[in-house]
């Protein structure tokens, strides 16, 4: 696996681990019995029930409500439209959990099927471009079907610990005593992800996640956001190539083309790190990589009929290997070079 795909691995892994222990450690979860968030371990109120009961004025109140709701909020929705104007959909592709099951069923299904999805016309190659061969062999979808239906479980059961205190649902589970509500609850979230993840996947990563949609739409304001971008002046290098830049693209999107048409992309580099594989040879090294700023115009202006020039730094010579930056550390690292 290439080093930044590794690394990208690892941060899904964390988050993920963050998701589903969250609840039973109170660092963030609505509690329906008790009617207020924790938040770390504290409860987290607004205080109504106070004024309510004449132990708060209306001023002490409307101080618990800006500072308890109104800018808790603001500071996140701010920090994310902030993140998605620089950077899209970097909370998709490196933390998002579903987008980590969406990949490792991908995975899966390509064995059962040769294709990372029921709804793609044609299978994948049987080569890698590390040089690995995944030969489809229907048997696995015996692994594919309970692996869907186990995580879809396991999704549901999560989803509820996030409404009534883990201790309870979990408890309730393991002695099989859920009542009427609980059973409901998790099995009808049950079907809807068996479902959607056997069927839909990166269908509804790219049309039907509101947090995905709503990274798009700030990235695609920004122009100069980070992207993918390819290195046109060496195109003929890609006449050899299988496309294995979307052959490896979770979802199904196309890297070489301009941005409107890369809307859905979550970041996650894999295009990049194929077309490294391929170029392994090549001095030269990949022809996509992470850019932005003036470097990003020829992947967004294309959008709009203009033809701007790609800068002579936007592509550095990459190393033997086709290696490309971290995804992460190349905006940081530019952030911090650009005073912000």
């Amino acid at each position: 696996m290439h080093k930044t795909q590794r690394q990208r691995r690892y941060f899904q892994a964390g988050f993920l681990l963050l998701f589903i222990l969250a609840p039973v450690f109170d660092i963030f979860r609505l509690d329906l019995y008790q009617k207020h968030f924790f938040f770390f371990g504290l409860h987290w109120t607004l205080g109504l029930d106070d004024l309510a009961a004449g132990r708060i004025g209306i001023g002490e109140a409307m101080v618990n409500l800006t500072l308890r709701g109104f800018l808790p909020i603001a500071a996140v929705v701010g920090a994310g439209i902030w993140m998605s104007l620089r950077y899209g959909r970097l909370y998709c592709g490196w933390l998002c959990p579903h987008f980590s099951v969406v990949e490792s069923l991908n995975g899966l299904m390509r064995r059962a099927i040769g294709k990372h999805s029921l709804w793609d016309r044609q299978r994948l190659p049987e080569q890698d471009p590390d040089g690995s061969r995944v030969r489809p062999n229907r048997w696995y979808w015996l692994l594919l079907t309970p692996a869907g239906l186990a995580v879809a479980f396991v999704w549901a059961t999560v989803l509820l610990t996030y409404l009534l205190p883990p201790a309870v649902v979990y408890g309730n589970l393991w002695h099989g005593a859920l009542t009427r509500n609980q059973a409901l609850f998790i099995g009808a979230g049950t079907l809807l992800f068996f479902i959607d993840f056997t069927l839909a996947r990166h269908l509804f990563c790219r049309f039907g996640c509101a947090v995905g949609l709503f990274q798009s739409f700030a990235w695609m304001a920004n122009r100069r956001a980070l992207v993918i971008g390819y290195d046109r002046r060496r195109a003929a290098a890609c006449a050899d190539c299988n496309a294995a830049c979307e052959h490896a693209c979770p979802m199904r999107l196309r890297p070489r083309s301009i941005k409107r048409q890369m809307f859905a992309c979550t970041q996650c580099g894999r295009c990049a790190s194929a077309c490294g594989e391929v170029q392994r040879g090549n001095p030269q090294g990949s022809l996509l990589q992470w850019v932005q700023g003036d470097c990003a115009l020829d992947k967004s202006a294309r959008d709009f009929g203009q033809h701007p020039p790609s800068p002579g730094h936007c592509f550095p010579r990459a190393g033997a290997a086709g290696e490309v930056k971290p995804l992460i550390a190349h905006g940081l690292a530019s952030s911090a070079r650009r005073g912000g």
